[in-house]
């Protein structure tokens, strides 16, 4: 194998855990009680939670496409060159590497820690930083090993992720300290106004995201034309269902007057909390809490593993530099990129505060997903020779789908979060300057070495 060359070290099991872990964070943990406290209705959020489902599935099915055409490393990057050319990609790993990986294993490695302290009443302030920090090192530093090393990790702390959600659906059917009744309530469906259902929508996708991130691992999963399709349809699959069956054991055990940002109710932020207390008692809790925090563990290792395959892509194309997409020469795995992502996410930890990060980068990934979904369009039409192993059921209808309800929220949140959208896509746009500085830089030591020759 050439140096430098990633290995095909993962099979189904890491390819679709890497797809679970990365869908199942903080959204499911926060969105609930927003849209509890926002819409005021159940079925309305039972329904938007369907829709979104939906959504993520048609994304999965375009991007399994994609995958299994292209199986590099790389992800969206890979698609984005193929289909538009080497600067809108190189755009689309600019803004991955802040807003796509690094401030996102900082927000998921940060929450693992307030999880993992709250019971102790330590879960604020430098503290929780600093066990953020410790958390990345310890996740990041099994992953630098190898294949084996970071499929081990993966896998088991997936599992305990799956196994605590699975377990709190099974337990609050078993005890039975809820009410079914509670899952009709709601206001008139009427009285709910659309921007405000728009708006809980972008929470639903934000609990959805990460229906794509097998592709990352692409170049690196064996027999990547069968096991990349499978891996994302069967993780975004169960992650649907899982999302489905923890709503209804919210709603189960939650009654929607008790949630809300008025005096005397539970902000929308405890519901989790609230529904394991009212479920099992209060001293459960602060069990739940400790293994929430190390569900998170999967999160992080998830982010660590995918992100540096899009740098390592780009260092590959000259595009980042070269270090990046250097690989160990025991473990064959992008060591130097891990790193590097490592210690942004570390930084970020200790200079940005989190509140504003979701509004800023909603617009801003929002139009990358329009363009790698329109990708398949674009390939089928400019490359219709192009083996594919796998195609979109459904097409051309599914991938319109998926496009026509992102660019309508796209323009929604433009409207609604006017001033972090502008920031968002004046971060991208400042990408296009830097591009054409970097690859005038690469390019002029061979130039000025040319002329140099023919000098002489």
């Amino acid at each position: 194998m050439p140096k430098d060359e990633l290995q095909r070290g993962f099979g189904l099991s890491t390819s679709t855990y890497v797809v679970i872990a990365s869908m199942v964070g903080t959204g499911i943990l926060v969105s609930p009680g927003f849209m509890m406290a926002s819409l005021q209705n159940y079925p309305l959020i039972f329904g938007l939670w369907v829709l979104g489902g939906l959504l993520a599935l048609c994304g999965a099915l375009c991007v399994a496409e994609l995958a299994a055409a292209l199986p590099r490393a790389g992800g969206e990057y890979v698609y984005l060159r193929e289909a538009y050319g080497p600067m809108p990609a190189f755009l689309s790993g600019w803004t991955s590497f802040f807003l796509g990986f690094s401030a996102p294993l900082a927000v998921a490695s940060y929450i693992a820690a307030q999880y993992l302290l709250t019971p102790f009443e330590l879960g604020t302030g430098y503290r929780t930083r600093m066990l953020a920090t410790a958390i990345i090192v310890a996740v990041t530093l099994p992953n630098l090993i190898g294949h084996r090393h970071s499929a081990w990790t993966q896998n088991l702390t997936t599992l305990i992720k799956l196994g605590l959600f699975v377990g709190l659906v099974v337990l609050a059917m078993l005890f039975r300290g809820g009410r079914l009744s509670h899952i009709a309530q709601g206001q008139p469906i009427g009285e709910v106004g659309l921007g405000t259902a728009m708006t809980q929508l972008f929470f639903v996708m934000f609990a959805y995201s990460g229906w794509n991130a097998a592709s990352y691992l692409a170049g690196e999963v064996r027999n990547p034309g069968k096991t990349l399709p499978r891996s994302l349809l069967l993780g975004a699959g169960s992650v649907v269902l899982l999302y489905l069956a923890v709503n209804l054991v919210f709603a189960y055990a939650v009654p929607l007057e008790n949630v809300g940002f008025a005096d005397g109710k539970v902000h929308p932020t405890q519901v989790p909390q609230l529904a394991v207390e009212n479920l099992f008692g209060v001293r459960a809790s602060n069990v739940f809490s400790v293994l929430l925090g190390l569900t998170f563990l999967a999160t992080v290792s998830a982010f660590i593993i995918t992100g540096p395959r899009v740098y390592y892509a780009m260092a590959r194309d000259g595009l980042f530099p070269s270090i990046a997409g250097r690989t160990s020469p025991r473990g064959g795995v992008p060591t130097y990129a891990m790193v590097l992502q490592s210690v942004c996410a570390v930084v970020i930890l200790f200079v940005m505060d989190f509140q504003d990060l979701y509004q800023y980068a909603a617009v801003g990934l929002s139009l990358f997903a329009l363009l790698f979904i329109g990708a398949v369009y674009v390939l089928r039409w400019r490359r219709p020779e192009m083996e594919r192993p796998f195609r979109v059921p459904g097409y051309p209808v599914v991938p319109a789908i998926f496009m026509a309800v992102t660019l309508f929220m796209a323009v929604f949140a433009f409207q609604q979060w006017r001033t972090p959208s502008l920031l968002s896509v004046g971060s991208i746009l400042l990408g296009i300057p830097v591009y054409y500085i970097w690859t005038f830089i690469r390019r002029r030591p061979a130039t000025t070495t040319e002329a140099k020759r023919s000098v002489d």
